[in-house]
C-alpha cells in the first residue's frame, strides 16, 4: 500500500523543499521504496539531488501537459530505494495551459496510478503558492506535511494553508488528511522560537510532529553539493533530525494501518 505525501507551504524559505530532500533520502535509507516528484518549477528537488537539467530531460511538466507516462520521466536519484521526477522552469506554463482542460486539479493522481503500487511512499515537493500546480499535489496526496518556520507570521500562514485544505476536502470530496506540521529552522537559543512553537503546539496539538528540524550549517551545504544530507554528512545534527522524521512518520503510518485494520 502506498502512502503519498504533498509537502506545501504557500510561504517560501520554511524549509519545504529541504523536508523533500532529505526525509525522501531518510525514508529510502530505512529500507522503503520511494519516488519523489519535484512539482515547483524552481526544480531545487532536482539540483538538490546532483540532477542536470539538460534539453530533452522529461519531467513533472511532461507528465502533466503532454500526459507521457510517468514511469518515463522517473530518474534514479543516485541513492538505493529512492527515484525522483525531475523539474525545471518549464513547468512554470503549467498553471495556464491546464486551466481549461477539463477535470484539470486530478491529472496528476490519474497519472501516478500507472506506478503506484511500486512505492511505499510518493512525495510530492510543492511550489510555494496554491496554484493548479499544488492543487493537482493535494488531490494526489493521502496527506499533507507542512513545514513552518519559527516567526512571527507562521500561526497566520499556516491557518490560511489548514483553511485551504479544508476546501479541498469540502469541494472535491477528497478525505486528505494532516500528516503533521513540522518546525524548521528550531532554534532553542530565542525567545521567539519558542514562544512561537508553543502557541502552535498549544493551537494544532497533535498536528504538530514530535521531530523539529533545527538551523544547520551542514543541510544548508548539502544541496550545492547535489547531496541530501545523509549522503554529505551523515553526523551532522541536521541529517539526525531527518533521520528521526523519516521513523515518526512510519511509526504513524503504522499506527494507522494498525487501527484500520481492526
Amino acid at each position: 500500500m502506498t502512502t503519498t505525501i504533498a509537502i506545501t507551504n504557500q510561504k517560501g524559505g520554511v524549509g519545504k523543499t529541504t523536508t523533500a530532500i532529505n526525509l525522501a533520502a531518510s525514508l529510502a535509507a530505512n529500507d522503503v521504496k520511494v519516488l519523489l516528484i519535484d512539482s515547483d518549477p524552481q526544480g531545487n528537488s532536482t539540483s538538490g539531488f546532483g540532477l542536470q537539467k539538460t534539453p530533452g530531460l522529461l519531467t513533472t511538466y511532461d507528465v502533466l501537459v503532454n500526459r507521457l507516462p510517468v514511469s518515463s520521466a522517473i530518474q534514479p536519484s543516485g541513492m538505493d530505494g529512492l527515484d525522483i521526477i525531475p523539474a525545471d522552469k518549464n513547468l512554470i506554463g503549467a498553471n495556464f495551459e491546464l486551466v481549461n482542460i477539463p477535470d484539470r486539479e486530478i491529472i496528476l493522481r490519474t497519472q501516478l496510478d500507472e506506478v503506484r503500487a511500486n512505492y511505499q511512499f510518493i512525495l510530492i515537493d510543492c511550489p510555494p503558492a496554491l496554484d493548479l500546480l499544488t492543487l493537482n499535489a493535494l488531490m494526489a496526496a493521502d496527506s499533507v506535511l507542512v513545514p513552518i518556520q519559527c516567526e512571527f507570521f507562521a500561526l497566520e500562514g499556516v491557518s490560511e494553508l489548514m483553511d485551504t485544505i479544508d476546501r479541498v476536502r469540502e469541494s472535491f470530496d477528497h478525505p486528505i488528511r494532516t500528516e503533521g506540521i513540522l518546525l524548521t529552522m528550531f532554534d532553542d537559543r530565542t525567545n521567539l522560537t519558542r514562544q512561537v512553537a508553543a502557541d502552535l503546539r498549544e493551537f494544532f496539538q497533535e498536528d504538530v510532529l514530535k521531530t523539529v528540524i533545527p538551523r544547520n550549517i551542514r543541510l544548508a551545504e548539502a544541496p550545492s553539493h547535489g547531496k541530501p544530507v545523509l549522503l554529505y554528512d551523515p553526523a551532522s545534527r541536521g541529517s539526525e533530525s531527518y533521520i528521526q522524521l523519516a521513523k515518526e512518520i512510519l511509526s504513524n503510518e503504522q499506527k494507522r494501518r494498525a487501527q484500520g485494520a481492526r
